[in-house]
């Protein structure tokens, strides 16, 4: 049975398993391991500054979603972004990812948050129409990035 609890500090070998799939598949990004532990446990020992929320099947996680925390001026508060949603390509198809989302969501609100944004890789059509289903809309916003 699936089970979607917040992740812990056990949970980033596999956890970095699932962003190197992810990585792999985003044209703007390159899995590096130590990178990832250092940011997913960045995360998991600092509750405030998000969340990250796996799924496990059978013991192993399949599935993951972080919801990290910013405050945004417009909307007068909590705001949050999801990063790093992830389920295991031999799991996709199953729902999973949609009640990992949902949990997500949930989690944003019962934060205080009145706004959850996201980026996806412009080229993973598959990706934008889960989101759109998901009640996301397009922004007007285009993403810009400078590497410090």
């Amino acid at each position: 049975m699936e089970q979607i609890a917040q992740a812990t500090v056990e949970d980033i070998p596999q956890l970095c398993e699932l962003l190197r799939l992810l990585f792999t598949q985003e044209t703007d990004f390159q899995p590096d391991r130590s990178r990832q532990e250092r940011g997913l446990q960045f995360i998991i020992e600092r509750p405030e500054t998000g969340r990250i929320f796996r799924t496990r099947v059978g013991g192993r996680v399949v599935g993951m979603v972080s919801v990290l925390l910013t405050i945004s001026t417009a909307e007068g508060g909590c705001a949050a972004w999801v990063e790093d949603m992830i389920v295991h390509p031999d799991l996709r198809g199953e729902g999973i990812g949609r009640r990992l989302l949902r949990h997500a969501i949930a989690e944003a609100r019962s934060l205080g948050c009145s706004r959850l944004t996201l980026l996806t890789d412009g080229a993973n059509t598959s990706s934008m129409r889960f989101y759109e289903s998901a009640g996301f809309v397009r922004s007007q916003m285009v993403p810009f990035r400078l590497k410090l």
